[in-house]
């Protein structure tokens, strides 16, 4: 009887540890956290938007105005660079592309599912949310990375800690936009469609 017991406590214990690694999978499905892929042509944002300076909307002007940042166009390179270290292998790389009128096949780092929607002039521009606050430090980079999970538990702790969402379980009724915060900030569809 006893070792009847102790084979059931054991396979329950080892359905409850099976069943926990279950769920912890299927909570990262989707996340990105670290990707850092190797780019076809050699671009450090620590050079550019570290060392130099030049501020991410120069080249992502997107941002301000869409819903994606986008990839600058090898045209915005050579702004700079029909003038400044021309002859480096990386931008004859760019000229070339411009030459045979071929897009540079960037890979894409910052994915979110297809079911999110996310636009980020809303965010740039209207919550004046820093670059940095996403994409982590971008300018220290010199091969682009997934900092954070862009999980919906962190964007919800960030609209949180930005008060566009009130404290979890907690309404303040003092502020007369509380039931307004509360309706825009936890409607499923402004993110999911």
């Amino acid at each position: 009887m006893v070792k009847k017991i102790f084979i059931g406590v054991v396979v329950l214990l080892v359905i409850g540890v099976g069943m926990n690694a279950i769920i912890d999978a299927a909570r990262r499905v989707g996340v990105n956290q670290g990707y850092e892929p190797e780019q076809p042509i050699h671009y450090s944002h620590k050079l550019h938007a570290g060392d130099h300076q030049i501020p991410c909307l120069y080249c992502h002007f997107g941002a301000e105005k869409g819903r994606h940042a986008g990839i600058p166009p090898a045209n915005v390179c050579m702004n700079c660079h029909t003038w400044v270290k021309r002859d480096s292998p990386e931008i004859k790389k760019i000229k070339e592309a411009i030459a045979n009128n071929k897009p540079i096949e960037w890979i894409k780092v910052h994915y979110l599912p297809d079911f999110v929607y996310f636009n980020h002039s809303q965010h740039v521009v209207v919550g004046k949310v820093a670059c940095q606050e996403c994409h982590g430090p971008i300018q220290a980079m010199t091969r682009v990375r997934q900092e954070n999970t862009l999980s919906m538990g962190w964007c919800i702790d960030c609209h949180r800690t930005k008060g566009v969402l009130p404290p979890e379980g907690h309404v303040d009724s003092s502020d007369p936009d509380a039931r307004e915060k509360v309706l825009n900030g936890l409607d499923c569809q402004k993110c999911h469609y």
